[in-house]
């Protein structure tokens, strides 16, 4: 049996190729593919998204052929004569098949790879955000207590807030915030600990060259750094204010910053609604839970 596997995720914006062996992690990428803005402009998956998607293929199958693939978010949405279609070329092309991930058993996966390791006995929010949904799973002593599921994501608060994805924007933090929390509504729980998860919160900060503190709550090598709530308000307004360009330049992939301002605003109003105190940014995966499915079928 290989030792290595792949995990291909494919979300509304980004695309993530992560490899394990012995579910160790020995490889990370991101691609962005902007699934779900083309496919609300055009009413289908653009060919050009779907080459780079088959581009993505080929360059993992370089370094293993023990592929699983991934849909969220667009792929729930597509019609599944489309879906067939392209299923039907990836087996036929790589013997590889998109399994689509309902909202839920994301959310669930996702929020599972956040808790299951650490002792921490108060309330926390785990948010699971990205392209074209967002999740909030409320946990207690490893008990998932309560769940709120929203049809929205950072493609269409930016489609909402165009300038955003400019150099310097033209909204204020205040109407961008606004508007979000006219979509999240009023949420049922208070947690002193809000975690990132469900994509690269660690790459804003990094490239941002915004300093986290080290975690002091619990212990967990997926969670290593926080921020006060203060800290994060001042880094969340400021990224609207600051040269994004600037941002960009720092990174390997600077149209993943398109809907970075727009998650800021999102997580920021958030964290706000459930009066958190600390903010938890990871780089944790709906595959961080789905690995170890994977590892108990490969060993039935």
């Amino acid at each position: 049996m290989e030792k290595q596997l792949a995990v291909i995720e494919i979300g509304s914006n980004n695309t993530k190729v992560h490899i394990y062996e012995n579910k160790k992690l020995v490889f990370d990428s991101t691609t962005t593919i902007e699934f779900k803005r083309n496919y609300q402009l055009n009413k289908q998956t653009l060919q050009q998204d779907l080459e780079k998607l088959y581009q993505v293929i080929e360059e993992t199958l370089k370094k293993t052929k023990n592929i699983y693939i991934f849909g969220c978010s667009i792929f729930r949405k597509i019609s599944q004569e489309e879906l067939n279609e392209i299923n039907q070329y990836l087996l036929e092309h790589y013997e590889l098949q998109i399994q689509v991930v309902s909202q839920s058993d994301e959310a669930f996966y996702t929020a599972y790879g956040c808790y299951a390791d650490i002792d921490y006995d108060k309330e926390i929010c785990i948010f699971i955000g990205g392209g074209g949904s967002i999740e909030l799973l409320f946990v207690k002593n490893k008990e998932v207590v309560e769940q709120k599921y929203y049809d929205f994501g950072v493609v269409d608060v930016t489609n909402q807030f165009p300038s955003l994805k400019e150099d310097y924007n033209t909204c204020s933090f205040d109407e961008v915030s606004d508007y979000v929390s006219s979509l999240i509504g009023d949420l049922p729980y208070t947690c002193d600990v809000l975690i990132l998860a469900g994509g690269d919160h660690l790459y804003w900060y990094n490239n941002a060259r915004y300093e986290l503190g080290e975690n002091t709550l619990y212990h967990s090598e997926k969670q290593k750094y926080m921020i006060s709530i203060t800290q994060s308000d001042n880094y969340d307004h400021d990224a609207l204010k600051t040269s994004l360009n600037r941002i960009r330049e720092n990174s390997d992939n600077p149209l993943w910053f398109d809907g970075s301002r727009a998650m800021k605003v999102i997580t920021n109003t958030i964290s706000h609604k459930i009066d958190a105190k600390y903010i938890v940014p990871t780089k944790i995966n709906m595959e961080d839970g789905l690995l170890e499915k994977i590892m108990e079928e490969r060993n039935d």
